[in-house]
């Protein structure tokens, strides 16, 4: 009997769908795996022309419920999964990590948990149109084109960039970006808090693009010194991709990039479950 692999569980991020995540969903089926593309609380199976015209299911949701919300759905499932979640996806990734729900873990472009505090210029500025407005905390703001274009599409040109909004930007979860910056400096206090000296933690693999503005790779640096700074024996690696932008996980040559994150996840969850 030919043994299953290993499920997979994708997480989208902010002012995305599980849309956003077709290419690598239908890639890693091809593949045998059976994979699972929740939305977040609000969004679901929702399409993003629905999304756009009533965003109050968004509004006031944070980290901590949508960290939940995903612990719900991976605990129903027959096998811990292999989990991989994109921008504040991977962020969300490290907080399951800390939880102990996956075999192997990674972060695409993560944001940063609790107590990492480098925030270059172009990550600041991709949040300056949510965090310009401390009184709309709960709210949940569109995202304009030209915005759009400066934190996924810097690759293209406007009129490409505008497509894709087109096809897959919705509202932000305001609260959700307060507190991943908030977090910054609040590392014992802040919603994004993980242990990154735990010792049983499973593999993670933290992936970032050389041109991303959202997430450019001095923050996963950041991340991978951070956990390896523990002491901790817990499998922690960085890879940096060339001419990517935070739209990596669609990006011409994506391919290239979920190939890796697989190929390593799948050693990593099999080396560590014959040495458990």
């Amino acid at each position: 009997m030919t043994a299953t692999k290993t499920p997979i569980v994708l997480i989208h991020g902010l002012w995305m769908t599980p849309a956003s995540w077709n290419t690598w969903a239908e890639y890693f089926r091809a593949r045998g795996h059976e994979v699972i593309v929740p939305g977040w609380p609000g969004i679901d199976d929702r399409e993003v022309a629905d999304i756009r015209s009533n965003p109050e299911a968004l509004k006031g949701i944070g980290l901590a419920q949508i960290a939940d919300h995903y612990e719900r759905i991976i605990r129903a499932l027959p096998e811990k999964p292999i989990i991989m979640g994109h921008s504040f996806g991977g962020l969300l990734t490290q907080m399951l990590a800390d939880r102990g729900l996956g075999v192997a873990y990674v972060g695409v472009t993560p944001g940063q948990p609790a107590g990492i505090t480098t925030l270059p210029p172009s990550t600041l500025r991709t949040g300056f149109p949510i965090l310009a407005n401390p009184f709309d905390k709960n709210g949940a703001k569109p995202i304009s084109k030209a915005h759009f274009h400066f934190t996924f599409g810097n690759d293209l040109d406007r009129e490409a960039s505008d497509r894709i909004w087109q096809d897959f930007a919705v509202n932000s979860y305001n609260r959700v970006f307060f507190e991943g910056v908030a977090g910054a400096f609040n590392e014992k206090g802040g919603v994004s808090h993980v242990d990154y000296g735990r010792t049983d933690r499973a593999p993670l693999l933290v992936i970032t693009g050389e041109i991303d503005h959202v997430v450019p790779p001095a923050i996963g640096r950041a991340i991978v010194k951070k956990y390896r700074a523990t002491g901790s024996p817990a499998v922690v690696d960085y890879r940096e991709f060339p001419g990517r932008t935070h739209r990596i996980v669609s990006q011409d040559g994506w391919q290239e990039v979920a190939e890796y994150a697989l190929t390593w996840a799948t050693e990593h969850a099999e080396a560590a479950s014959r040495t458990a």
